[in-house]
């Protein structure tokens, strides 16, 4: 093979990992706006919410209750960092933690900025930084 295609084929795999590392490295949540102040979003700009009715760094939300409010899951390779870290849940799956609770959306907000699900049934509430 001319020495022309060994290094295109570098220099293109170079560039894949430069692009992979840091986004390998990004917090799982970012820092929002909404009606109520500023707010933990997910990378899509949709409110993130905790349950109370989770404990010990495990989350209770599993079945109906996530399909309703989807866990924030961690994609595989995924590392904790800083204030985040990552549970396991009942389906093996691993998902998001903020300060030891684990972090949700509500399929009820439909756009970025909703916060529909602030305090439903006393029990779910918007994270705040």
């Amino acid at each position: 093979m001319p020495t022309f295609f060994l290094r295109s084929i570098l220099a293109g795999a170079l560039v894949t990992v430069a692009f992979a590392i840091p986004a390998l490295a990004d917090d799982p949540a970012m820092i929002g706006d909404s009606s109520v102040g500023k707010i933990l979003v997910d990378h899509q700009r949709m409110t993130l919410y905790t349950f109370d009715k989770d404990a010990d760094g495990k989350s209770a939300c599993n079945g109906e209750c996530a399909a309703a409010w989807p866990p924030l899951v961690a994609e595989s390779g995924a590392m904790a960092t800083g204030d985040y870290t990552m549970v396991t849940r009942d389906d093996g799956k691993m998902q998001w933690a903020y300060k030891g609770k684990p972090l949700y959306l509500w399929i009820k907000d439909t756009k970025p900025g909703d916060v529909t699900g602030d305090k439903f049934k006393d029990v779910w509430h918007i994270v705040q930084p």
